[in-house]
């Protein structure tokens, strides 16, 4: 008979908003499904706080207990959707049951068309930010970004995005999004076009040499949350152990499982969970790619010494003068699989709405910085806003909401 499709993903949503909600995943197994479910998770705004998995290599079930961060305000989960969304990226699932598969960031390395939204409009503060949540709530994934402040008060912002529904090819697609952003921006907008572009708009390029180095040379201003990664063989026969104590910050699953599927790991047995104090335990039983424990020693301190990075600096913030200008850069790390978190330039613009920082200029690019590719968050201040809001501060209050340390 095989599983039914209410089984692949059961969701008991909690009554009180204090206790989690339980998602139950049952489905076939892959690599790098935990990470997908996650990204999936932390692009809807939810938290988790819990987890347990297990798999035999083909088949697997997760439990996960999540909660929503207080600091999304631009959604109420939508929890049928959310489900579909994570059914859709099960393996089997989408075909087995009918299901439309969504290629998008969120559920498939497939190449989508890419759309440019030319959005000319009068400035005012948090502009940039309210035009991205009306962008997130319509599940378009903003690959690029250019905006441009003009002397006389005008804003001409271009969003090169893909389309989670893959529809903003059709009329009915693009005027839900128009009357969306007229919606939220109301006599601000002045005009406002939709066109196909061509993939090469959002392709990787080089970094330049200063780029580089503002993004290697980041002090971490944060060094309080200690991380511990032990390595075991001795607990079983057949898999390595993995312990990992560290803070607890937003998307700590989700980094943890990108840098597991970065390095072909798989998975057979998990749990996690936070204690008081936002302390995380994570214990994973894992295998490499051909079933066998992981004995090298040079491998064990490589990934060792990965996940410890990744949990320390999963990104890069840092505030930088450019002469009479200043300048935040955010660095996003890209998974092999060119995914990448989700609600990065989201939660920019809303650290920087919330600190009263204006944005003058914003580009969003994905570089290549020795051997690891990366999404960079270029951000010219507002010179009037930015010498009323220290450097240390903008620099500080970006990293906390990117965290999901504490509301600004």
């Amino acid at each position: 008979m095989g599983i039914l499709h209410d089984d692949v993903v059961i969701i008991n949503q909690s009554k009180n908003e204090a206790e989690p909600s339980v998602i139950t995943i049952n489905c076939p197994d892959k690599t790098g499904l935990g990470c997908d479910l996650c990204r999936i998770l932390l692009f809807f705004g939810l938290t988790i706080v819990r987890g347990d998995v297990s798999t035999d290599g083909k088949w697997c079930y997760i439990v996960l207990w999540v909660i929503p961060k207080p600091i999304i305000k631009w959604d109420t989960c939508r929890w049928e959707l959310l489900k579909n969304r994570l059914i859709g990226t099960c393996p089997s699932c989408s075909s087995a049951f009918g299901i439309s598969y969504y290629s998008s960031e969120l559920q498939s390395s497939m190449v989508t068309d890419v759309f440019l939204i030319k959005l000319f409009c009068y400035d005012r503060k948090g502009l940039s930010h309210d035009i991205t949540t009306v962008l997130c709530n319509l599940e378009l994934n903003i690959k690029k970004v250019k905006v441009s402040t003009t002397p006389v008060g005008t804003v001409m912002n271009l969003f090169f995005v893909t389309d989670t529904r893959e529809l903003l090819h059709t009329k009915m697609r693009q005027e839900e999004t128009y009357e969306a952003l007229v919606d939220v921006m109301q006599a601000a907008i002045i005009s406002c076009n939709i066109e196909k572009v061509g993939p090469e708009v959002t392709a990787c390029s080089q970094a330049s040499p200063f780029l580089s180095s503002a993004i290697t040379n980041d002090v971490v201003l944060r060094t309080s949350n200690n991380v511990s990664v032990t390595m075991d063989n001795s607990f079983s026969p057949a898999h390595t152990l993995v312990q990992i104590i560290c803070q607890d910050h937003k998307g700590l699953l989700y980094d943890i499982m990108r840098t597991l599927k970065d390095y072909n790991i798989q998975i057979s047995y998990g749990r996690f969970y936070i204690k008081q104090g936002r302390k995380c335990e994570i214990d994973l039983f894992i295998t490499q790619a051909d079933g066998k424990k992981i004995i090298d020693p040079s491998m064990q301190r490589a990934l060792s010494s990965r996940l410890q990075m990744e949990l320390l600096r999963p990104l890069r913030v840092v505030v930088v003068s450019r002469g009479p200008d200043t300048e935040l850069l955010v660095a996003n790390p890209v998974e092999l699989s060119s995914k990448h978190r989700p609600l990065v330039f989201h939660d920019i613009t809303l650290a920087l709405k919330m600190l009263n920082t204006c944005i003058f200029l914003a580009e969003i690019g994905r570089h290549v910085i020795g051997d690891q590719e990366w999404e960079v968050y270029r951000v010219l201040l507002d010179e009037g806003a930015s010498l009323s809001t220290p450097r240390r501060k903008n620099e500080e209050g970006v990293w906390k909401l990117l965290m999901g340390w504490e509301q600004i």
